[in-house]
């Protein structure tokens, strides 16, 4: 059986087949114990697009869980997820698989941007959390090992905010990110990970310029699991603070000297990942305070296409972003918490076309 310690990975093309064999190597049957649990299942859908853009959990990573768990006897299996605010979960539902996968499986799917929601104690951190959590025994956290253009790197620790409402997502950019991501760890217990590593975006949480690994992985620590990826990515977890936060509130070990490293094989290899990134140094440009992920990701776009034609270095204010700048006024504001601002590009979130289309009228390109 795993130990915390470990971390064990495979590699492949039939993702299914592949989880399925991990599954078995890592004997989660055991882990698990009583038939009669409650299972959790939780992917990453932050966005309606497909898992090959490298932004979301794949379905047949899913799909491999479900068949080996219902395999074993367990039937009380649920999937539970939120996408992030300004999208839809129904529509990832939908455009991402699941629905099929659900409904081929006899399993329930929980859209958390759906659900009531409490407060509970995360290490002396009040967090809001939606009901489901209340309803799963054994949660199996399926996080996309991927770049994000805020915390550099998102894994298992980040991706249990797919599990808050809406409200407590966007507390959560108020607060900083890093610590309630971290704190949060204290109250909802991830108890088994399966590591998408199949084709992750290196740069934005949503996707769009994928990095083919063919790699799936199993553990127990989401601590020793996202200082692994950080590894990967040619980070450590000082460049990801909720990381060591955690490891400070006794989550898990940021210590990779004592981990072990387990390969199944398969059929792929074990490159290492490119060390170049398509994230722009903005800081000159933008004047960020406390915004959302999905409208700092368009930001982002929008800044490297007008980088990448010439443009961007013509733009003489600096733009502002975020819910600090709600009720105050400005020049030039992305979204509507700059609302007061001369020129603000309304929505929450603004897609990346419309800003970048805006901010190269803005310009005068």
């Amino acid at each position: 059986m795993i130990k915390k310690n470990q971390i064990v990975k495979i590699y492949g093309t039939d993702f299914k087949a592949i989880t399925v064999e991990l599954l078995e190597n890592t004997e989660l049957e055991k882990l698990i114990g009583d038939r009669s649990t409650r299972i959790g299942i939780k992917p990453n859908l932050v966005v309606p697009s497909p898992a090959e853009y490298g932004g979301t959990t794949h379905p047949q990573v899913i799909a491999g869980i479900i068949e080996y768990l219902q395999e074993h006897g367990f039937e009380n299996i649920i999937i539970a997820e939120g996408s992030w605010v300004g999208d839809r979960t129904s529509e990832a539902y939908e455009y991402c698989g699941y629905r099929q996968l659900c409904e081929t499986y006899h399993v329930p799917f929980v859209d958390t941007q759906k659900e009531k929601w409490h407060s509970i104690d995360c290490a002396g951190m009040k967090l809001s959390v939606t009901d489901v959590t209340d309803r799963i025994d054994f949660l199996i956290n399926v996080p996309v090992l991927k770049g994000h253009c805020q915390t550099k790197v998102t894994c298992a620790l980040k991706n249990l905010k797919g599990l808050l409402p809406n409200s407590e997502k966007s507390r959560f950019h108020r607060m900083g990110l890093h610590k309630p991501i971290a704190h949060l760890q204290a109250g909802i217990h991830q108890d088994f990970i399966v590591i998408d590593h199949i084709c992750g975006d290196l740069d934005f949480e949503e996707g769009g310029n994928p990095v083919v690994r063919n790699c799936i992985m199993a553990a127990l620590d989401p601590v020793l699991t996202d200082s692994y990826a950080c590894h990967l990515m040619h980070y450590t977890p000082d460049d990801v603070p909720y990381i060591r936060i955690a490891e400070s509130l006794g989550i898990g070990t940021t210590d990779l000297t004592t981990a072990q490293i387990i390969s199944l094989g398969g059929k792929g290899e074990e490159k290492e990942l490119p060390l170049d990134r398509r994230i722009l140094n903005v800081s000159y440009a933008v004047d960020e305070v406390d915004s959302c992920s999905a409208c700092y990701a368009s930001l982002i776009g929008a800044l490297r296409r007008l980088d990448e034609e010439g443009i961007l270095s013509r733009l003489e204010d600096q733009i502002s972003i975020g819910q600090g700048f709600r009720g105050k006024t400005g020049k030039l504001g992305i979204g509507n918490c700059t609302a007061g601002f001369e020129t603000s590009i309304r929505g929450c979130p603004p897609d990346e076309d419309t800003i970048y289309e805006k901010l190269k009228d803005y310009i005068g390109a």
